[in-house]
């Protein structure tokens, strides 16, 4: 994931904060009190409906606990209000790619790059071997580019479309293609996570991925196959009526091959190490030029103009950019599925992200999450106490800090010295962190990925939370390998 390269503050930088005034048991209490918050308010009151606000406020409601722990145990106000504030700040990077994808998202609309995508993948996708091929579609195009988040933001919103087209479940679909997503983020060198971890363990980049292949490459061939077989029994209530969709599309917009310049274009930037937020943004305003090329009635429509001028297609432009924008069909589910939000309709995910920031600073500034990481490392007796107390505390991470990195920075920093003392490489250490911080984030709706996988993909977490296979699966494979002692590469004696 790239979410953050431009980020102030650098990961491995973070500060693990310590409170020895504060025991175990005071450290859960804010995450025992979030948990049962966040069941109430989403299972017996809003449900689908949760993220839009309320899950928010009871963020702030868990960091206010964790708050009434700290002055308890001697943290003052000011310590905690520093300690949100580097971690929103420490988000700055997220927000704007956010902001950026919304924009992005309105003017390959208008333009009929998203359409086009549709239009063509349409042809070439059916309902039983499209789930598989979301996975690898989207696993290429995340190695290629090193980020699971600009994949997502870009095909992967194309066949959640051409998904709710062939009317394949749309939480299957988002389960798939974050599979992809998150393996090629995984293996790839350009991810910074990926580049992170082994820093964090004390490993070497080309030595970690190679033996995170261990692990992650018979977990992507079992989320395959079961994707193979759910492609194999699923039920699309018939087959759909494929050339009036087709109709459709070609009605009210102008398809044309030529139009996928543009996300080649913003694919070859992100490969050749291009900050991703300057490849959106170019990608948006291409995306502008192509609409009042290609599209000239569509901004027309937008702008509420009769004709276009310079003023006309300025405004259907900026108004694709920045709030709700929508191409009507004769196809009336085709309708829905043309419209955005753009920058506007990020603005629900980016609340929930600053607010679990919020809660995630104060957990930091009372010591809570390093007590937590502590008490994990005191199981770790054996081998496999070691791997299991990691995966724990990197879940737990993902659950109370709701950022992925702090997930691989915090276990990183705590469980070096003791995988050292046992004779382990480096390698053990970076590969669990990856299979267990790195891909759990988007599994958690308050995570800052989770948000930011639901946002761009218009698709909530429990949702696709039981079809993200490779996502959840990959915790459970690393503590296999470590149960079976399986491939537990030693430090080599000098």
């Amino acid at each position: 994931m790239d979410s953050q390269d431009i980020t102030p503050r650098q990961p491995q930088d973070e500060n693990i904060i310590t409170n020895k005034e504060l025991n175990i048991w005071e450290a859960l209490i804010p995450v025992f009190a979030l948990v049962a918050m966040l069941f109430y308010n989403v299972f017996f009151v809003y449900g689908d409906d949760a993220l839009s606000g309320s899950n928010q406020f009871i963020l702030l409601l868990g960091a206010a606990v964790a708050a009434i722990v700290g002055f308890f145990n001697k943290v003052s106000y000011k310590q905690m209000l520093d300690e949100v504030a580097e971690n929103i700040k420490s988000t700055s990077g997220a927000i704007l790619i956010l902001l950026m994808v919304g924009a992005l998202a309105g003017t390959w609309l208008i333009s009929g790059i998203i359409p086009s995508m549709i239009y063509y993948g349409l042809q070439i996708l059916n309902p039983t071997i499209f789930l598989a091929a979301c996975v690898i579609i989207c696993a290429i195009i995340s190695i290629a580019t090193g980020s699971s988040w600009t994949t997502s933001a870009t095909v992967g919103i194309a066949l959640i479309g051409i998904a709710k087209t062939l009317d394949v479940s749309v939480g299957m679909t988002a389960g798939a293609v974050l599979s992809g997503a998150y393996f090629g983020d995984k293996m790839s060198p350009l991810s910074d996570t990926t580049n992170l971890a082994p820093a964090m363990a004390g490993g070497e980049l080309f030595s970690h991925i190679r033996y995170m292949a261990l692990t992650t490459v018979p977990t992507i061939v079992i989320t395959l196959i079961i994707f193979i077989i759910i492609g194999f029994t699923i039920n699309t209530t018939g087959t759909p009526d494929i050339s009036d969709k087709l109709a459709s599309i070609d009605a009210a917009f102008t398809i044309s091959p030529w139009l996928f310049v543009v996300p080649a274009i913003v694919i070859f930037m992100i490969v050749k190490k291009t900050p991703p937020l300057v490849a959106l943004l170019v990608g948006t305003l291409l995306g502008g030029i192509a609409a009042i090329i290609a599209q000239p009635n569509i901004v027309m429509a937008i702008a509420e103009a009769e004709a276009l001028t310079f003023k006309s297609a300025y405004k259907g432009v900026m108004n694709a950019i920045t709030v709700d924008s929508a191409v009507q069909t004769t196809d009336t589910e085709l309708n829905d599925l043309f419209s955005s939000g753009g920058m506007k309709g990020m603005l629900g995910t980016i609340w929930l992200i600053i607010c679990a920031m919020v809660f995630g600073g104060v957990m930091d500034a009372i010591g809570a999450l390093s007590k937590i990481s502590a008490s994990l490392l005191s199981f770790a007796s054996s081998v496999f106490g070691l791997f299991a107390s990691t995966v724990a505390s990197c879940l737990a991470l993902n659950f109370t800090a709701s950022d992925q990195y702090l997930a691989l920075v915090v276990p990183g920093k705590m469980f070096k010295k003791a995988y050292e003392n046992k004779g382990l490489a480096p390698e053990n250490l970076s590969r669990t962190l990856e299979d267990s911080g790195t891909v759990t984030s988007v599994l958690i709706p308050w995570n800052t990925c989770g948000a930011y996988q639901s946002g761009v993909l218009g698709v909530p977490v429990v949702d696709y939370l039981a079809f993200a296979i490779f996502n959840w699966l990959s915790p459970f494979m690393t503590l296999l390998f470590a149960a079976f002692r399986i491939k537990i590469k030693q430090i080599t004696s000098k």
